[in-house]
Order: C-alpha cells, then sequence, then structure tokens
C-alpha cells in the first residue's frame, strides 16, 4: 500500500532523513521506533503528504502522495497525533462528526460516489448517522456525548480524536505519538482500539511510538530510525536485541519473552558507577 523510496529531508541546509526505504502492505501495522530527534515524525510528514521530500518519493497505491488532492487524502488517511484535539469548545459529539467533513459536499450532505483510491466494492455503512452511533458506542464515548473537550481528560480527548479518525472510514491510519501523554491504562486501552480495528477492517496502520514494550506487543514489524538513517527493519523479536538497542539508545536493557503473548519486552536496568555503593538509609560513616 505504502512505498516510501529513498526518502531524504532538509531543514535549513541541515539532513534530518537520509535514504530512507521500505514498504507497508495493506493491513499490517507498521512501527517506527528511535531516540528523539531521529527523524520519526518528519518521516510521517512525508508519508502524509505535508511535507515534500527533498529527494525520493512517497507512493500510496502507485500513486506519488502529492498528486493526491488534500480531500482525497481525506477520504482514506487519518492522522492521530499526540495531542490531537486542542480544548477549544466544541463537544465530544461535534468532533466525531467532523470525521465526515471529507465526505460531504459544500451544504454538508453525505457524497457516497467519492470514494478514496481502490476503495474495494464503495464500502460506507448504511447511513452516517448509523455509523457515528456505533463509533460512539464502541469507544465508550456516549456519556461524554455533549461534554466539550475542557470538560474532559487528555485520555478521553484521545478517544474522541480516534472516533473523529474511525469516522473518516479510512483505509489508513497514522500514528504520530498518540500514546505519548497517556498514563498506562489508556495507552493499552488506545492500541487495543487500533489493534481490533486493524484486524476488523483491514485497516493498514502506520505508527511512531516511544515505548518499545508497546510497539513490540501491537506491531506486526518495526523500524529503527536513528540519526535520520534506519539502521534496522523486521518483526519484533529481530528489532528487539539488546545489542542493538544498546547501540540506538545508549543503554542495553534485558529482553524477555512476554508470559501472554510472547511478544519481547525490554526491562531496563540501571547503570551504576564502578565503586557505587548503597548503604542503608540511616546508617552512619
Amino acid at each position: 500500500m505504502i512505498e516510501i523510496l529513498n526518502c531524504s529531508q532538509i531543514y535549513d541546509g541541515v539532513p534530518v532523513l537520509n535514504n530512507i526505504s521500505c514498504t507497508v502492505a495493506s493491513g499490517e501495522i507498521y512501527g517506527i521506533i528511535g531516540p528523539n530527534g531521529s527523524g520519526k515524525s518528519t518521516l510521517m510528514r512525508l508519508i502524509s503528504g505535508v511535507e515534500r521530500p527533498a529527494s525520493g518519493c512517497v507512493r500510496i497505491n502507485g500513486k506519488d502522495v502529492g498528486s493526491y488532492s488534500r480531500r482525497k487524502l481525506a477520504q482514506f488517511m487519518a492522522v492521530l497525533e499526540q495531542e490531537a484535539l486542542p480544548p477549544v469548545g466544541f463537544t465530544v459529539r461535534e468532533v466525531v462528526e467532523m470525521g465526515r467533513y471529507p465526505h460531504q459536499d459544500w451544504l454538508g450532505r453525505e457524497r457516497r460516489q467519492e470514494h478514496g483510491p481502490e476503495r474495494e466494492g464503495g464500502r460506507y455503512s448504511p447511513s452516517a448517522q448509523s455509523l457515528l452511533q456505533g463509533i460512539m458506542e464502541r469507544l465508550d464515548l456516549e456519556g461524554l456525548a455533549e461534554r466539550t473537550l475542557e470538560q474532559i481528560s487528555g485520555g478521553e480527548r484521545q478517544r474522541a480524536a480516534l472516533g473523529k479518525a474511525m469516522a473518516q472510514e479510512p483505509m489508513l491510519l497514522l500514528l504520530d505519538e498518540p500514546t505519548t501523554y497517556l498514563d498506562i491504562g489508556y495507552q493499552m486501552q488506545m492500541m487495543d482500539y487500533v489493534r481490533k480495528w486493524n484486524r476488523e477492517c483491514g485497516l493498514t496502520v502506520v505508527a511512531v511510538l516511544h515505548d518499545l514494550n508497546l510497539a513490540a506487543q501491537y506491531c506486526d514489524r518495526l523500524m529503527v530510525i536513528s540519526r535520520g538513517e534506519a539502521v534496522a527493519e523486521g518483526e519484533p523479536w529481530s528489532i528487539m536485541q539488546a545489542g542493538l538497542i544498546e547501540q540506538v539508545y545508549k543503554t542495553r536493557p534485558v529482553v524477555v519473552e512476554h508470559p501472554e503473548t510472547g511478544a519481547p519486552q525490554i526491562l531496563l536496568k540501571p547503570q551504576a558507577a564502578a565503586g557505587d555503593s548503597k548503604q542503608p538509609a540511616g546508617s552512619g560513616s
């Protein structure tokens, strides 16, 4: 579905991405990981069409992403970021309904004849209203429907943002660190929603994730970016190797198998200074 071909990007004469290439298959959850400042979010901006690469190209379904209009992109692509919704007075219901805008004419009527690229069978729900109601129920947003964004928590705002993305009925979902400011309960909830959507609808997901354990649990394949370059790509077990993590993140973890899912998980260990020792609290010298 996505082809990233020899993409590089430069800001103010400074290279931030260097010759990145990869492919993402339809229906795959593809994770992008790496340290801060490595170029992950820049790559996502290239995939979304917000930026053009300095060299190389990004193709979606065989066409350069820059050849699509913003409206056409919004009909098959949704983007969810760290802070997707500023608290600016809209109700939760209104936010979810905004996801239908790409499929409406200027009078707000559904334009069923307009599809994203190669949307098989023109998959649409029987009515926009039933679609929206189903999303509100699935994401447990009904009790929040008439509350404004400033009246709900950050985790609830992210659920509303995910509802808006679902209302677009995209074939492709881009996640740019969507769990960064969420506690662990909301992080798992968010990724569980995304994976269920992926499995039920064949949704393709590209996700930039900070948490390596989340990435290993939910992604089919991972690409590691460091200093603007792709240093490794593969299934989670081939990526979650102590030596590779140490090379990229400058800390050597312990890698273990999750007892229930079998996914690789990392345990961080403190790097105690040589000769450093701890004494019980209250002990004398």
